[in-house]
């Protein structure tokens, strides 16, 4: 008995360890994504970005597109599957960063600066869902919980830039290149103490057919389409939340960074309880478990949704509307990763990573329409206008994730 409890305890402790190092691995790599967002205000004062909110937005969506067009290829060659996700991890990690610190040397050229920043978002491609599924062959038990510390770690990492950038006297260079060095800590971190968990799923052969497959599964169609209504708010909210409160309340940068930076990174609450809540039944059956897994996200959804229309209402009250926020930055995440752990549960096993992949590809091609949307309206009808009609993606989601509540599991497609 001694001896069979002895390998179980090394063995959750090397879980554990694995957890908290690729998740701080994951917060310094992924940092990379908003360093472009956070910097806006001092690369559009400049003469060739025209002080233009719209071509600034660009700055986003272009990690948006290139991470899309990036997992769109992870997933059409099966990479996170044919090849070690520790090598994938790496090698895009350092490639993102050195992206990243190229395009502080290209904003005087715009066309330049924006095709350096879609490169950035191509290589994280092979950072956060390889990410996952290392995660994923560590745990078969908590896997819920595991999944939502990552993406909690995550998101504190996508708020880093804003909060660095609301220190007074950095430069916004510095802010941009002390996120390639953060990146370049994580892929060491990962190559060199991270290792595939006892429960990895098998590497696979290329084939394309499975895509195919993926679209075929009903209940992948589900959780795909609940995963793009939490998405098209996600990045609404997390890439015009720092403009939205300078509209608001005209603070100084130091401000509303900082409040940005704290909508962000209050995330992390969010993830960790819905892991939690979601694993609850753990124990029981495939179709239970992603039931409990769906109530979740309806949860948060519908949390978010109502702080949608609660932040429109208080707008013209700038403390008001940062007391929504953070709530809102709790809730807007916190169903993330368990749209994750639904797929990891209802796709074929060999085919998690392209699956995960695929999932993400679609969803950050949404946002890339969400972001400059969002944009479109606040500029045009007011920003209280859009921040309501960022509730239409929760409520997407919501409709999607209800039809996975059935106990009673579904029939696949032929």
């Amino acid at each position: 008995m001694a001896a069979t409890a002895e390998p179980s305890a090394r063995r959750d402790s090397s879980s554990r360890r694995a957890l908290f190092l690729l998740s701080f691995a994951e917060l310094l790599a992924m940092s990379l994504w908003f360093t472009g967002t956070a910097v806006l205000p001092q690369v559009t004062a400049m003469p060739m970005w025209h002080s233009d909110l719209a071509l600034g937005s660009w700055l986003t969506i272009s990690v948006q597109i290139g991470f899309s067009l990036g997992a769109i290829t992870f997933a059409l060659f099966n990479l996170p599957d044919i090849f070690s996700p520790i090598t994938v991890f790496l090698v895009s990690a350092l490639a993102a960063a050195a992206a990243n610190a190229a395009f502080a040397f290209a904003v005087p050229f715009p066309l330049a600066a924006l095709l350096l920043r879609g490169a950035t978002g191509f290589f994280l491609a092979g950072v956060y869902p390889v990410g996952m599924k290392i995660i994923a062959g560590w745990f078969q038990r908590g896997r819920g919980l595991a999944l939502g510390i990552m993406i909690g770690a995550l998101t504190v990492g996508s708020a880093v830039p804003h909060a660095v950038n609301s220190v007074g006297g950095i430069q916004w260079r510095t802010v941009v290149l002390l996120g390639s060095v953060q990146a370049m800590v994580g892929a060491l971190i990962v190559a060199f103490a991270v290792r595939e968990g006892p429960f990895a799923m098998p590497q696979s052969r290329l084939d394309l057919s499975q895509v195919t497959a993926i679209v075929h599964n009903r209940r992948l169609r589900l959780a795909n389409l609940g995963y793009l209504g939490h998405m098209w708010e996600l990045y609404s909210m997390w890439g015009w939340i720092a403009v939205i409160l300078r509209a608001s309340a005209g603070w100084s940068r130091m401000k509303y960074e900082s409040g940005a930076a704290l909508a962000i990174a209050i995330g992390l609450a969010g993830c960790v309880w819905a892991g939690a809540a979601s694993d609850r039944l753990q124990d029981r059956a495939e179709a239970e478990r992603v039931g409990q897994r769906s109530r979740v996200t309806i949860i948060a959804m519908a949390a978010s949704a109502a702080c949608c229309v609660l932040a429109a209402a208080v707008f013209p009250h700038p403390w008001l509307l940062l007391l929504v926020s953070l709530v809102w930055g709790i809730a807007v995440i916190a169903d993330s990763a368990q749209f994750s752990a639904i797929i990891s549960e209802v796709s074929d096993k060999s085919y998690v990573g392209t699956a995960l992949t695929l999932q993400t590809a679609l969803g950050f091609l949404l946002t890339a329409f969400a972001i400059r949307s969002t944009e479109f309206i606040g500029s045009h009808k007011g920003w209280r206008i859009a921040l309501a009609s960022m509730a239409i993606g929760p409520l997407l989601g919501i409709w999607a994730m209800s039809g996975l509540l059935s106990r009673a599991p579904q029939p696949e497609a032929k």
